[in-house]
C-alpha cells in the first residue's frame, strides 16, 4: 500500500509509528485485536516497509473469557493476511492478590517480553489511556510518579500512540477496511477503568467542556518532565550520603550489612518532597515497595528513640543512633 494510498486517521497512526521505529532493525507489537493495537500493528507494517524493519505480532490470550481462543485464532488470520507475522501466546493468569487487571497486565507483559527478547514492545496506549492513567492517580492520590502515567519509552515498552485519540484509532482500522474485536470487558464497569472509560470521562467533557481528556494527558507530559528532576535529586543524594555500614569509621553500633545506611538529620534537614523521594529511592533499589505511608513512618523516626523500626513489606526500617538501616525479612532482600 502506497503512502498516498492511506485515509488521514491511518496515515496518522503510521506516521507517529514510523517515527519511533527510526533506525530500529525488528520490533514486537502486542495485538490483542482491538482498534487501538490493532491500528498499531497495521502503523508498524506500513512504517516498516521502507526501511525493512521487521515487525512481529504477538497476540496473548489470557484465558479469562469464553472464546478467547477464537478470537486469538481470527486475530493472527487477519494480520498474516495483511503481511505480518503473528504468533499466539497463551497465559496463566494468577492473581496473587494485586488484583484481576494488575495479574493480566502482568502476565501480558512477561509473555511479550519473552518473544521479544532484546527487541522494542511497542504497545497500543493512546491519549485516552493517558488520561485514564492520570485520572485513576488523582483518585488514588498518587505522587509525581504515578500522575506521569505512560511514558513513550519505558524499558523494552514503546507507545507510539500516546499523542492520538481512540476515535483515530477506529476510523484508522476502518480505513485500512479490517474489522477490529471489541473487548467486553471494556464496557464492563467491575474494572475501574473501564468505569472511568464509560462514565467518569464523559461526564467530566459534559460538565467541564471538552478537551479535559488532552487536558490530562498534557499533565502527564508535565509530571514527566518533573518526575525525572525528581528522580535526579533523590539520586544524588542517595550518592552523596548513602554508605555502607562498614565504611563508618568508629562506629560499631551498627552491624556490617550490605545494604547501604541513611544519616537521618541530613535526610529530615531536607525538604520534605525530596526527602519521601530519597527514602522512596532507597527502598526501591533494594527491592522494597512502600506506600506513602511507609514512607511517611520512615520519616517519623527523626522523633523515635533508637531501636525504633518500621515494617514493611519483606524489609524492616530501624532507627540506630543517627542513621536508618534497612534489614531484609525473612523473605530475603538480595
Amino acid at each position: 500500500m502506497a503512502r498516498q494510498e492511506l485515509g488521514p486517521h491511518s496515515l496518522r497512526v503510521a506516521q507517529r509509528v514510523a517515527e519511533m521505529l527510526d533506525g530500529v532493525e525488528a520490533a514486537v507489537v502486542g495485538c490483542s485485536g482491538g482498534p487501538d493495537s490493532l491500528a498499531l500493528a497495521l502503523g508498524a507494517e506500513w512504517a516498516g516497509r521502507r526501511p525493512g524493519t521487521r515487525i512481529t505480532a504477538v497476540i496473548v490470550d489470557h484465558r479469562l473469557q469464553s472464546g478467547s481462543d477464537r478470537v486469538a485464532a481470527e486475530t493472527a488470520e487477519l494480520l498474516a493476511w495483511r503481511g505480518i507475522d503473528a504468533v499466539i501466546r497463551r497465559v496463566d493468569v494468577r492473581d496473587t492478590g494485586e488484583g484481576p487487571e494488575s495479574a493480566a497486565r502482568s502476565a501480558r507483559r512477561a509473555a511479550l517480553l519473552e518473544v521479544a527478547q532484546d527487541r522494542p514492545v511497542l504497545l497500543g496506549h493512546t491519549l485516552d489511556d493517558q488520561a485514564e492513567t492520570v485520572l485513576l492517580g488523582l483518585a488514588r492520590g498518587s505522587g509525581v510518579t504515578s500522575l506521569a502515567g505512560i511514558r513513550p519509552r519505558a524499558g523494552s515498552f514503546w507507545h507510539p500512540l500516546l499523542e492520538i485519540r481512540r476515535t483515530t484509532t477506529v476510523a484508522a482500522c476502518r480505513e485500512w477496511g479490517v474489522r477490529p474485536w471489541h473487548d467486553p470487558q471494556n464496557a464492563d464497569p467491575v474494572f475501574r477503568r473501564s468505569l472511568v472509560r464509560r462514565s467518569t470521562l464523559p461526564v467530566l467533557e459534559q460538565d467541564l467542556g471538552p478537551g479535559v481528556a488532552e487536558a490530562l494527558a498534557r499533565t502527564a507530559v508535565l509530571m514527566q518532565g518533573e518526575d525525572a528532576v525528581m528522580a535526579g535529586l533523590a539520586d544524588a543524594w542517595l550518592a552523596r550520603h548513602a554508605v555502607l555500614p562498614q565504611d563508618l569509621a568508629g562506629d560499631q553500633s551498627l552491624p556490617a550489612l550490605p545494604l547501604p545506611t541513611l544519616p537521618l538529620p541530613d535526610l529530615v534537614s531536607e525538604p520534605r518532597g525530596l526527602a519521601r523521594r530519597v527514602v522512596k529511592a532507597w527502598l526501591q533499589r533494594a527491592g522494597v515497595e512502600s506506600s506513602f505511608v511507609h514512607v511517611e513512618a520512615v520519616l517519623d523516626l527523626q522523633h523515635a528513640r533508637g531501636g525504633a523500626g518500621v515494617d514493611l513489606p519483606g524489609a524492616r526500617v530501624t532507627r540506630r543512633g543517627r542513621r536508618l538501616e534497612l534489614n531484609p525479612g525473612d523473605e530475603s532482600l538480595s
